[in-house]
């Protein structure tokens, strides 16, 4: 049975997100480093539990029961909530996480709000700034997709003034072998855009117009089949890194 949360169905997409976004240790790094010494932390909106860190006690809030069903025996299970209304006390935990979900959230500021009401410490959020993400090339086949992500993130400046004085934005930079499989993790990568499972594992394709990604994906199989795109694009197949729109937001 499908279940809609936010904007987007988990029950269709779900099972693509289990294996296609998967925590990149690079990332996880910052965003480990940003929870400092927090021994408690609260993932909210936090599926499949990409970014949890293992060395500390996570308590992790999902409304998606499609996505609370694929998290790992490792993890601990999700409690059903969401971000709006966090079943726990005023600081009662040392911080508060949220892994690109931000732009799920029916009511972005309340649930922003509700992370620094109950997180005595740091605020983490993993998210995507909208107006940087034309800096990738799959603008220029798919204007529709750039379209639809930029509607759908909060404006950086709602994050931060929500979150408070002293957060701070810190751009991500995103490896070349990144194993989180959003849509600028494949900017070396433009072959694994035909592959319809990685697709699915970013939502964005499915809120295009009937018709619209297969008209993209036939012109980029086309420009990779008759070598255009690497006549545009191939210096990006040896950069080592790529500094997109992804941003790593902190309150102290």
């Amino acid at each position: 049975m499908s279940q809609v949360m936010g904007d987007t169905d988990y029950g269709l997409v779900g099972t693509a997100y289990s294996h296609g976004r998967r925590t990149d240790p690079r990332i996880a790094a910052l965003v480990h480093e940003a929870l400092g010494n927090a021994r408690t932390v609260v993932n909210v909106g936090a599926g499949a539990g990409s970014y949890e860190p293992l060395d500390r006690h996570v308590l992790p809030v999902e409304p998606s029961a499609a996505m609370r069903a694929q998290r790992p025996a490792r993890l601990a299970p999700a409690i059903d909530g969401v971000a709006e209304h966090l079943p726990f006390d005023d600081d009662s935990v040392d911080a508060a996480m949220a892994m690109v979900t931000v732009h799920q959230w029916p009511d972005v500021v309340a649930g922003l709000r509700e992370m620094r009401r109950v997180a005595r410490g740091p605020v983490v959020v993993l998210t995507f700034d909208g107006d940087e993400l034309s800096r990738l090339w799959l603008r220029d086949y798919a204007p529709e997709l750039r379209g639809e992500e930029a509607a759908r993130y909060p404006a950086i400046d709602t994050v931060t003034s929500t979150l408070g004085p002293g957060t701070q934005v810190r751009p991500v930079p995103i490896p070349i072998d990144c194993v989180d499989g959003f849509t600028e993790a494949y900017y070396a990568r433009p072959e694994s855009f035909l592959d319809p499972a990685v697709r699915r594992a970013q939502s964005a394709w499915t809120f295009l117009e009937p018709g619209v990604e297969e008209r993209v994906i036939d012109r980029l199989a086309a420009d990779l089949a008759s070598g255009a795109w690497d006549e545009r694009y191939g210096y990006l197949r040896t950069q080592p890194e790529f500094r997109g729109a992804a941003r790593l937001i902190v309150s102290p």
